[in-house]
């Protein structure tokens, strides 16, 4: 049996004299990492945590973050770590959802704390600072540096180790219960391709309270290095890389663009960087080559996830690239790549019966890192996972090779008129225009064709950008239904933690129905 527990156990025991921590703060090996964990393990302990029950955690990505996560694997309890972007009322939510009755809270968030929502937690919350606050609640450092270590607790595999909410930006967000078999095995899977080595740098940039994060847990059941960015910026990122040594790193896209447009990149040393993980969203050709071009040596890697599936199901490497980059198979890059090992993935019509390669379909999957379910929906998750497989909610196809190809969530596909378009399709020839910066498209209602297609745009710095452009650069990229009839310019599209387009939160800005429309390009477009 091998837990998050005993991986903590592994790591004291084989490694305790390897690097465990680099941050601004510290750097600490794994034998001192761990005492503070089981440290911290008695603190919850003191506040009235038990094995099985959940705490929450609001912090920014610190060695303090970690050692609190690690506390509750260690005690057998279950962390719950919160988007500390949301409202109050919806911290409260997932809060009142959990069952925490302790919540550690980084001193940034202290101003939240103070919101009427979060009340019940407000005065027994555990206070989380380099050091001691003037504040009469219970304080971190000052508790760990009395408190005595706690004793190993070891949890079964098929036990809750971590709850993540996914969602929550518009709506109820929904716990996902993973087990300790669910993430290790997804540590397993993901080193039996990777093959970390000794030496190696992991830098949490993805916020700790997201899934993505989980990509980090090799590095522990490994005995390697974890360094910590606790705010994302292009050049924060840089200084880490250069500072930690670190080896591999995940980034969404938007984060990788960002960098690349560092005006001071060039300064900065990143021999170290070995691996830069992408995922969450597409990356445009362009991007990827210009990735490559200035990180030069670095193994791109895409891969695709849900929180349901701890998170990775499937991963292509630098062969990959290589290979598209150097000959006319450049679809390949739209690829998600195969699934890793122990994933059975298939493609399936809306009777759940197999279709063939080259045929589109939900994405349904099944193996050891498959979600336990949801918290407190048994019919959501009964959904989720009937007949053995997770329903991802994503629609694709695979081709003669196996390779996974993504064309939309199953709520992103817009039926209008009668035909199905995906917009992920639409959205790749908007990109196509040179002076298209980011583009969002969405179904909205319709008097005339039930929905329509909507297109949210911002254009490239500087920039001019009409929609009768727009409509005219689609014609003969796209068929006709598929080109939007409405086009939105903003400054901003709205994103999630990670990066990705909130289309939810587009859909409810831009709801209202719209009046019955001639066909693209003959009438006028409103612009908002």
């Amino acid at each position: 049996m091998f837990t998050l527990t005993s991986a903590l156990d592994h790591a004291r025991r084989l490694h305790r004299n390897r690097t465990a921590i680099v941050d601004e703060a510290r750097r600490a090996s794994w034998g001192e990492t761990v005492e503070r964990i089981a440290r911290a393990a008695a603190v919850l302990a003191s506040l009235g945590v038990r094995r099985g029950e959940r705490y929450a955690v609001l912090s920014r990505n610190t060695f303090r973050h970690f050692e609190l996560l690690h506390a509750g694997y260690w005690m057998g309890a279950v962390p719950v770590p919160i988007n500390y972007r949301l409202a109050p009322p919806e911290i409260a939510h997932i809060l009142e959802d959990a069952g925490c009755r302790v919540l550690a809270a980084e001193d940034v968030f202290l101003e939240l704390l103070e919101a009427g929502p979060l009340a019940p937690w407000r005065n027994g919350a555990l206070l989380v600072a380099p050091g001691p606050l003037a504040d009469p609640r219970p304080q971190y450092e000052a508790r760990l540096a009395k408190a005595q270590p706690a004793p190993l607790n070891d949890a079964a595999e098929d036990d809750d180790a971590i709850l993540l909410y996914t969602g929550g930006t518009t709506g109820r967000a929904k716990g996902v219960r993973l087990t300790h078999r669910n993430v290790i095995a997804n540590g397993h899977q993901i080193n039996a391709i990777l093959r970390f080595a000794p030496g190696e740098v992991y830098l949490h940039v993805a916020p700790m309270f997201h899934s993505a994060d989980l990509l980090a847990s090799p590095f522990t059941f490994l005995g390697l290095t974890h360094a910590f960015l606790p705010q994302f910026s292009g050049r924060a990122l840089l200084e880490a890389i250069a500072r930690y040594r670190v080896t591999m790193t995940m980034l969404a896209p938007t984060m990788i663009i960002l960098t690349l447009q560092e005006p001071e990149l060039a300064r900065y040393d990143l021999s170290s960087l070995r691996r830069l993980y992408y995922g969450s969203s597409p990356m445009a050709v362009e991007w990827i080559r210009r990735a490559l071009e200035r990180f030069a040596g670095v193994e791109l890697i895409q891969s695709y996830g849900l929180t349901e599936t701890s998170p990775i199901l499937t991963m292509m490497g630098m062969d990959e690239h290589r290979r598209a980059l150097a000959s006319s198979e450049l679809a390949l890059l739209k690829s998600a790549g195969l699934p890793v090992p122990g994933v059975d993935l298939r493609i399936v019509d809306d009777a759940d019966r197999e279709l063939a390669a080259g045929e589109v379909g939900e994405v349904v999957v099944r193996g050891p890192n498959v979600m336990r379910g949801y918290l407190n929906r048994p019919e959501e998750t009964a959904q989720a996972l009937r007949g053995g497989w997770f329903h991802t909610g994503d629609v694709g196809r695979l081709d003669a090779d196996g390779y996974l190809y993504l064309l939309d969530r199953k709520k992103d596909m817009v039926i209008t008129g009668g035909e199905n378009v995906y917009s992920s399709e639409v959205e790749a020839a908007l990109y196509q225009h040179p002076a298209v910066h980011e583009c969002a498209v969405i179904g909205v209602p319709d008097e005339r064709y039930g929905e329509a297609l909507l297109a949210a745009v911002v254009a490239a710095p500087g920039a001019a950008l009409g929609e009768a452009e727009l409509i005219e650069h689609c014609r003969g990229r796209i068929g006709g239904y598929k080109i939007p009839r409405r086009f939105v310019f903003l400054d901003a599209l709205p994103k999630s933690a990670m990066g990705k387009i909130l289309k939810t939160e587009l859909r409810r800005r831009y709801a209202a129905p719209s009046p019955a429309r001639a066909p693209a390009g003959l009438s006028s477009r409103s612009r908002s």
